[in-house]
């Protein structure tokens, strides 16, 4: 009899279900895994050292193309560690219209990871159930922004602009509409035996297991703990509501699962509450920053000549060093900055939720069956232009 050998496979970087450009090398023994070896290194565009030859204003539309499903959470952290350099406090108004959207683009980054993993498994109708949904979330992006995707809308001290007549009232009866989608895609997934037996006891990582792999965000909530930034660490105006933080028993795919549907329900509250309890006034911080109101516009000559300053000199930022992370809804993102005091960071560093996700992919995976490792990724929820920046 001839000895027998394990067999190594590629797994990506062009499988449908790798989410990107993950590439994982399996070895396995049959359909039993031995070895997943993540590899990372196929996307790399040096965000980080580019951000640090441009302004911090020209450097925000990098954000939105990092994790490019979280779109406004990348470019919000980026902006809190500027203005906590800065020392400016933004208006009550802009801190709700950033919660407004904080909380519509978890909702946006859920429907997708719970859509397309849902179509990985085998299951489409709930697919297009969330992207429906998500057609509706991107069009209130447009309406506040001008873009669809790269939105570029929070902004130091503020946000760009105030929102267009009619449109908190558009997103206020857009929730109550998504109850009724979120009823559909329960029934649909969450009793369905065939679902629970991909799901469960698949993927299954104890608390020890995922603190000490550096999990955030569902990862370790589902893992059992009960951290979340917005409530243990408040910023913005999140401490003025109470936030219900779902977690899991069993630490499995269907606790993962489970705990993103009852995320967008809590945020689908929170986007409720906020619109109709948003106060009035300004949406950014007073000239500070460098940026003229209304009230300092003298004419539109001196206003074009402020906006062209700003626009190719920036603002300076006073010298110092921060770190600042938020509940992004993949995990804790973090956005380091070390500032020289002129208009461009001398070193920025991201701490991106996915990265630490993925290094865990072996202990994860080994042992489990070569299907279960596109049920694995659905709950991993891993986006390329984070992890690999």
């Amino acid at each position: 009899m001839s000895d027998l050998r394990s067999l190594t496979v590629n797994f990506g970087p062009q499988h449908p279900a790798a989410h990107g450009v993950l590439r994982l090398v399996l070895e396995l023994n049959g359909e039993v895994i031995e070895r997943a070896d993540p590899h990372i290194g196929l996307l790399h565009r040096g965000t980080e050292k580019l951000m640090e030859h441009k302004t911090y204003l020209q450097g925000l539309p990098y954000l939105d193309r990092r994790d490019y499903v979280s779109m406004m959470a990348q470019e919000h952290t980026y902006c809190l560690a500027i203005e906590k350099l800065c020392n400016v406090n933004v208006p009550i108004r802009a801190q709700y219209l950033r919660i407004l959207y904080l909380e519509i683009t978890r909702i946006l980054n859920h429907l997708l990871a719970v859509g397309c993993h849902a179509i990985d498994v085998g299951a489409i109708t709930p697919y297009f159930l969330a992207f429906e949904q998500r057609e509706k979330l991107i069009g209130f992006y447009e309406a506040a922004s001008g873009a669809r995707i790269h939105s570029a809308y929070i902004r130091p001290g503020g946000v760009r602009s105030d929102l267009p007549a009619g449109l908190i009232d558009d997103i206020i009866e857009w929730t109550y509409e998504f109850e009724g989608v979120m009823k559909d895609i329960n029934d649909l997934l969450t009793s369905n035996p065939i679902w629970k037996r991909r799901l469960v006891d698949v993927g299954v990582v104890t608390a020890e297991e995922a603190k000490a792999y550096g999990f955030s965000g569902v990862m370790l909530r589902g893992s059992g703990i009960q951290w979340d930034l917005r409530v243990v660490e408040p910023y913005e105006s999140y401490d003025k509501h109470q936030i219900h933080i779902p977690v899991g028993t069993s630490g499995d795919c269907y606790d993962r699962y489970l705990i993103r549907i009852e995320e967008m329900l809590v945020s689908n509250d929170l986007i409720r509450e906020f619109a109709e309890q948003i106060p009035s006034g300004p949406v950014m911080a007073s000239a500070k920053l460098g940026f003229p109101t209304r009230s300092d516009m003298k004419s539109g000559m001196e206003s074009l000549i402020q906006h062209f300053k700003l626009s190719t000199e920036g603002f300076r930022v006073p010298e110092g060093e921060v770190y600042v992370g938020t509940e992004a809804p993949k995990g804790e993102f973090g956005v380091h900055i070390i500032s020289d005091g002129s208009s461009r960071p001398y070193r920025v560093k991201f701490k991106a939720p996915g990265f630490a996700h993925l290094q865990a992919r072996d202990a994860i995976t080994r042992d489990s069956l070569i299907a279960d490792v596109v049920t694995i990724i659905g709950t991993q929820d891993i986006v390329f232009g984070e992890v690999d920046r």
